[in-house]
């Protein structure tokens, strides 16, 4: 077997990119918008990654100091928890009242991309796939057209405030019929956010990280 000869930062970039679910270093800067012959001579040890590792380390969910000296821990992935998704049900207060750092945050058994975020399923309306307390992990931002959406599942947020998961359906002038299998449709409404779904995890699959502020508990949900 050939000698590893590289820094050990470097090796520990290598162990940061893989655990993220990157296979090959290529894809990593590809997804990031990286230069990918940077990136890839910071990996390989042909070029010093001080002055990218807080980047590199927010990308990979590690921290920072673990990367550049290996002290402590590489950090498990954890993400805000934003609120309740409605399926059946619908949730108050508005989207915005929920602080940047979200309710709570949860550690994840997989990899997953930067700029994700969380929300609790509660109510029946979209029984079997998604039940009550499964946790539903989409992207922060909208990537794609509401025309995309059409068809698909989604969390989405409407213009009054209200957030549900539920399929998305074309109906006249830029609005749109949201769908549920157990529940009336919601008809004609306009949509100001939709997160597209990256996963869906049961409750046994997540573990409620150490506390880091928010306002859990604060949210209400009106059948």
């Amino acid at each position: 077997m050939k000698h590893d000869d590289r820094p050990e930062p470097a090796k520990r970039l290598e162990i940061a990119r893989k655990k993220r679910g990157f296979k090959f270093a290529r894809d990593a800067a590809n997804f990031f918008g990286w230069n990918v012959e940077t990136y890839t001579q910071h990996e390989n040890g042909t070029r010093g990654l001080v002055r990218a590792a807080a980047r590199y380390a927010k990308a990979f969910g590690v921290s920072e100091g673990w990367l550049l000296t290996g002290e402590g821990e590489a950090e498990v992935m954890s993400i805000p928890v934003m609120g309740y998704l409605g399926a059946g049900s619908e949730i108050e207060p508005d989207f915005e009242q929920v602080p940047p750092e979200g309710l709570y945050q949860i550690e994840l058994p997989l990899a997953v991309p930067a700029d994700m975020i969380a929300f609790e399923v509660r109510g029946e309306s979209m029984l079997p796939v998604y039940k009550p307390g499964q946790v539903v992990v989409v992207w922060k931002e909208q990537r794609k057209p509401l025309e995309d959406f059409f068809g698909a599942e989604a969390a989405v947020r409407t213009s009054d405030g209200r957030r549900f998961i539920k399929t998305i359906m074309r109906a006249g002038s830029g609005l749109v019929n949201l769908l549920s299998w157990n529940a009336a449709p919601i008809e004609n409404v306009h949509l100001e956010w939709i997160g597209e779904i990256f996963a869906t995890l049961s409750p046994a699959a997540v573990r409620q990280a150490p506390r880091k502020g928010g306002i859990q508990g604060q949210l209400r949900m009106r059948a």
